[in-house]
């Protein structure tokens, strides 16, 4: 009779607060006993914590609904929890060292089964990607705060910007800037434990850990940290219960000194589904950003990834590849490793033309106003060639009047056909500021005004940058 009640209690509940909550709540509940005289249902749960959560949440729930199910108006609920007994607050871990200690939360019931050894606390810190170092990261104006920053926090961790929140566009560096801080710190700090984890795996831990009764080893694994670093913190978003699991740590964490890096695509403050006290511990210590990179940082990375590989990459195909990946370095990476992994399967040299085969569907792919943007290289050649100057020599410091003047008709031809910024087209063109570019620009536009043969010229050039 009790077990039939209990299981229409959980189809009300599904319909009333969702099938996540009972899934994660309400199915290791049972009921143990009804007690008619006193009014009382005696439920058993698997250990103090899931009580409490449930004691906080939703005891209206099942005083209104388990009271109707048994025909009683508002019975008292009885969590019973027979398994743990307390464990005194200075409670370590077996082999403790000074990295290695729990500290309960208040009210917390340790089961002293489940007490860890500090080697095994230590074996989960074990997700660090080694060859994300700082040695490794192309440092440019759309990160050098968070580089910064990132170096701080490993040469000092828990001393300076204790949080640090880094936060961009998906595929800019941040997950490289985390794994670099851990690896930092890993060596030099050899005794520390460093957990690097994604905020989408702390939520599905959580859940596995309610469900089959783990509570205290997932408790155990994240207090014992003496550097923690969450990923994309924002898919926490709309999770209450593992906010406040994780609101819970923070605290912990932070009161003890320990190091805590969080990464996200949004600014804390406007993260949507995420309990305002959280968010506010999130900015707490220094918040910094990531942006879209140059042109010329994108071609910068792309050398230094063939370099790491003892790849050899021409200017030429470097900067086509830079000027046609333009939504994160994520992206930028894989065209590169497909080319080159297309390169050595073949046996062929790394050339423009084999860049052209090889992300042809890429370019194809993108948006309308990409796909009609012609690449720097290939304007500097259909330059150089009407006017027979190399392309070096169009990038050169070389102020011959002839010269200067092709060069203007390159900065106009890249501004009128590419998505780049006068900014780019400057750097590109031997690191020259906006202001010379734009005053190229606006040569070439009084030279169309004044001169039909120049606009019929211009127009030749134009015609082949567009392969008409």
């Amino acid at each position: 009779m009790l077990e039939g009640i209990w299981n229409q209690f959980l189809q009300i509940a599904r319909e009333e607060v969702g099938s996540r909550v009972v899934e994660t709540w309400f199915k290791v509940v049972s009921v143990q006993r009804w007690d008619a005289l006193s009014k009382t249902v005696y439920l058993h749960v698997p250990n103090n914590f899931i009580a409490d959560w449930i004691r906080k949440h939703y005891m209206v729930l099942l005083r209104v609904h388990l009271g109707r199910l048994l025909h009683v108006e508002q019975p008292e609920i009885e969590l019973v929890d027979d398994s743990y007994t307390p464990v005194p607050e200075n409670a370590v871990l077996a082999s403790t060292s000074e990295v290695a200690k729990i500290i309960p939360a208040q009210g917390m019931m340790v089961p002293r089964k489940q007490l860890l050894s500090n080697q095994n606390v230590r074996n989960y810190g074990s997700t660090v990607n080694c060859n994300y170092v700082f040695d490794t990261f192309v440092v440019a104006p759309s990160n050098s705060l968070a580089y910064a920053a990132a170096q701080a926090v490993a040469e000092k961790p828990g001393q300076l910007y204790n949080p640090l929140f880094i936060y961009g566009r998906s595929g800019l560096g941040k997950t490289h800037l985390m794994h670099a801080i851990a690896n930092s710190i890993k060596m030099r700090h050899k005794k520390a434990l460093v957990l690097y984890q994604s905020a989408d795996r702390f939520v599905q831990e959580f859940i596995s850990a309610i469900r089959f009764d783990t509570i205290h080893t997932f408790q155990a694994k994240y207090q014992a940290a003496d550097v923690l670093l969450i990923d994309d913190i924002h898919f926490m978003a709309h999770k209450e219960q593992t906010q406040e699991a994780f609101f819970q740590l923070f605290n912990l964490l932070y009161d003890s000194q320990k190091q805590i890096v969080f990464s996200s695509d949004t600014f804390p403050q406007n993260m949507d589904g995420i309990a305002e006290r959280l968010r506010s511990r999130l900015a707490w210590g220094l918040v910094t950003d990531v942006h879209v990179p140059s042109l010329e940082t994108k071609v910068a990375i792309l050398k230094k990834k063939a370099a790491v590989s003892n790849d050899i990459l021409p200017d030429d195909v470097a900067d086509f590849i830079a000027s046609h990946v333009t939504s994160n370095i994520r992206e930028l990476e894989g065209a590169l490793v497909r080319i080159l992994a297309f390169s050595s399967l073949t046996k062929q040299e790394v050339t423009m033309e084999l860049a052209r085969m090889v992300l042809f569907h890429t370019i194809q792919s993108q948006p309308e106003e990409n796909r009609r943007s012609a690449d720097f290289s290939h304007i500097l050649k259909c330059v150089g060639k009407y006017y027979k100057y190399d392309i070096e020599e169009l990038r050169s410091k070389n102020r011959n009047k002839d010269l200067v003047f092709a060069r203007h008709v390159t900065m106009f031809l890249m501004k009128k056909h590419t998505n780049k910024s006068l900014r780019d087209i400057g750097m590109f063109l031997g690191s020259r500021n906006h202001a010379t570019v734009k005053h190229g620009v606006e040569r070439i536009e009084e030279y169309t005004k004044n001169s039909q043969d120049f606009m019929m010229q211009l127009g030749r050039i134009e015609q082949e940058v567009l392969g008409k």
